[in-house]
């Protein structure tokens, strides 16, 4: 007898996550109890209650302090609020899948659009849908959705969201859609069947269609488990469903059995069926595929193990991956990567095949826990200790401050960094460098004590030292520079062009007359500069921000002539007159005979620094470049003071 087992068939992640939950909690809790059956199998249900799993029937059975967890197929709104009206902590084991389904309609119903089901109305993952949202249509099949469509009130302009159950026949989907696109003009369409089932289903509908009977291992109550049954009695003339191996049918004189099981049925069962089958039922040819089954079925992974995956699945909690046998593999979140700065899905790609480490295992119920990181930082460790030999520059993520420095992901693996060596000012906080991008030394690795140690000053330092480098290399009068002020003083700001610092003097940073730097630049600021002077010897440079080529004496020779007038900005007071700016970088002198139309003892009886005032161009020294100004000149004098003047 040959016989054909379909890969898919056990746990689904969904259900494989809710049991991992379930054990987790009856593990820490006091009083652990479950809402309901966790997942559609009787025996799961007894073996999960015999670890101190209490099952209550409804929220008002649970009392203030006890940590009820919710069922695999999802609660109602209502479930949430009762559990928090009654104090007690609420664990959620809801499949993602489902929880996507719930999250659909709540939207929906948001928009003030009408939600669709297709799937079984008396399902629990269903009534739980129900739960949010106001009045779900629920349609088991194409003609309960043409009979709505055909008879409800203005359906056909009725704004509609469809989605389906997870564990619903495809073909039942996509024919209650073919009616409901073509009777309503207003349908959003969200295909919410989980892949798992799809895969599953399709998986078995092709054994049973190749061979002469079809075993479908079970609970009676799973919906998943039913519609396998009913794709398989559609291809197949002999299709047994059991619940475990104590229903496994006499299959004599057939020469192919196939064997499939719903998303509910832990590992275990589906082993003791094999076993059952391979040692009682089947004779003569055939016993050595069936050895192999069962050892395929009873291959088991361990802690500490390296195994290669497939991913499957991406959530923002958990990574799914099938990793080629009976054990369903999750990555938590927190076992991708140690860069807190990326999603999952920046890690990793569906379909990717990825090695992992196994951290923990449940055998009996099928699955592991896994880590992506850990493997990271083993081959992490070659890198760096080859790194450290080489004195090769590394980069990495810095995840967090640690006491007395920072700890920089490289690859996976963790590398101390003291303050000493951040290359950040003495009294500067270390959070600044947290969930940056560095550049690092590998200065000490010791693999036993499980410890790096690296340097960002070392690579900071080499790096300005080849940048100074290569501008002394290059360096010439009149090149022009992007720089960053550095600091700052009375007489000048310092830039930084490229790992050398030069000075810029007061005079050199604007052709407008200021008193501080501050008033033309701040700190931190970039700016063009270009190179007045330059000592290689005692590594001194002078540098200029005045654009040369804005001759400001030439501006005002072109906008102006004697006889003009100008709006000046008076920018200093003498005793003999003022000074104001014509255009930036020319001043001319206001005689204090030219300020006002009557005699004045000071120019700050009329003027103040910073007013702008109208005058007139008197009088232009083009050689001495002297501009002189008259504000009195544009008044009408009296004609006694004119006289006498």
């Amino acid at each position: 007898m040959e016989v054909i087992a379909a890969k898919s068939a056990g746990f689904c992640f969904g259900v494989a996550r809710a049991v991992r939950m379930a054990e987790e909690l009856a593990a820490s809790a006091q009083c652990p109890r479950m809402l309901g059956d966790l997942i559609h199998n009787r025996r799961e249900t007894e073996r999960l209650a015999a670890l101190g799993l209490t099952v209550i029937a409804s929220p008002e059975e649970a009392e203030a302090g006890d940590a009820v967890l919710l069922r695999a197929h999802g609660v109602g709104r209502e479930v949430y609020e009762a559990l928090a009206v009654r104090g007690a902590q609420v664990l959620d084991a809801t499949c993602p899948k489902v929880r996507r389904v719930q999250r659909l309609v709540r939207e929906a119903q948001a928009e003030g659009r009408q939600s669709v089901m297709i799937g079984d109305p008396a399902h629990s993952e269903v009534r739980g849908v129900g739960g949010w949202c106001h009045n779900l249509l629920v349609f088991s099949g194409p003609e309960e959705a043409l009979s709505w469509a055909e008879n409800a009130e203005n359906a056909i302009n009725l704004p509609i969201t469809v989605v389906s159950q997870t564990t619903l026949r495809r073909e039942i989907w996509e024919s209650s859609l073919k009616i409901l696109k073509k009777q309503c003009t207003n349908v959003k369409i969200f295909d919410t069947i989980c892949d798992a089932t799809h895969t599953r289903q399709s998986e078995a509908a092709q054994i049973a269609a190749t061979v002469d009977a079809m075993v479908v291992v079970g609970d009676p109550k799973s919906a998943n488990t039913k519609h396998l049954t009913e794709i398989c009695r559609s291809r197949c003339p002999r299709v047994f469903q059991v619940e475990d191996a104590g229903g496994v049918p006499d299959l004599t004189g057939c020469a192919r059995v196939g064997l499939t099981a719903g998303a509910s049925t832990p590992a275990s069962i589906i082993k003791e069926v094999i076993k059952t089958m391979s040692e009682e039922k089947i004779q003569g040819e055939g016993m050595e595929n069936f050895a192999e089954m069962v050892e395929q079925y009873t291959q088991t992974l361990n802690t500490g193990d390296k195994v290669t995956g497939v991913v499957t699945a991406i959530t923002p909690t958990e990574v799914h991956v099938d990793l080629g046998c009976k054990q369903a593999g999750y990555i938590p979140v927190d076992q991708l990567t140690d860069d807190p700065t990326v999603k999952p899905e920046d890690v990793v790609k569906v379909g990717d095949e990825v090695e992992l480490f196994v951290i923990r295992v449940n055998d009996v119920e099928g699955y592991a826990t896994l880590s992506k990181k850990k493997v990271d930082a083993n081959k992490a460790w070659e890198v760096i200790e080859a790194a450290c030999e080489s004195k090769d520059v590394l980069e990495g993520i810095v995840t967090e401050e640690n006491k007395g420095g920072v700890v920089v992901s490289v690859n996976g693996a963790r590398v101390f960094v003291p303050a000493s060596q951040s290359g950040l000012p003495r009294d500067a906080a270390m959070t600044e460098l947290v969930k940056q991008r560095v550049k690092l030394r590998i200065t000490e690795v010791n693999r036993a004590r499980r410890r790096v140690v690296g340097s960002i000053k070392v690579v900071q330092q080499e790096t300005r030292a080849a940048a100074a480098a290569e501008v002394w290399a290059n360096i010439e009068v009149g090149k022009r520079y992007t720089g960053t002020v550095k600091s700052m003083t009375s007489y000048g700001v310092f830039v930084d062009i490229g790992g050398v610092d030069g000075m810029v003097h007061i005079s050199d940073l604007s052709w407008s007359r200021i008193k501080h730097p501050s008033e033309a630049v701040s700190i931190g600021e970039t700016l063009e500069v270009y190179v007045i002077s330059f000592d290689a010897d005692k590594r001194k440079i002078s540098l200029g921000v005045k654009d040369r080529d804005t001759n400001p004496w030439q501006v005002f020779m072109d906008t102006y002539q004697v006889g003009d007038t100008a709006k000046v900005r008076i920018v200093k007071l003498m005793t003999f007159g003022a000074f104001a700016e014509v255009v930036p970088g020319v001043d001319g002198l206001i005689h204090i005979s030219q300020i006002a139309d009557r005699r004045i003892e000071k120019p700050g009886d009329v003027l103040s620094e910073g007013e702008i005032v109208e005058a007139k161009i008197t009088a232009v020294d083009e050689e001495k470049k002297k501009i002189s100004l008259s504000m009195r000149a544009l008044l009408a004098p009296a004609p006694a003071e004119a006289d006498e003047e």
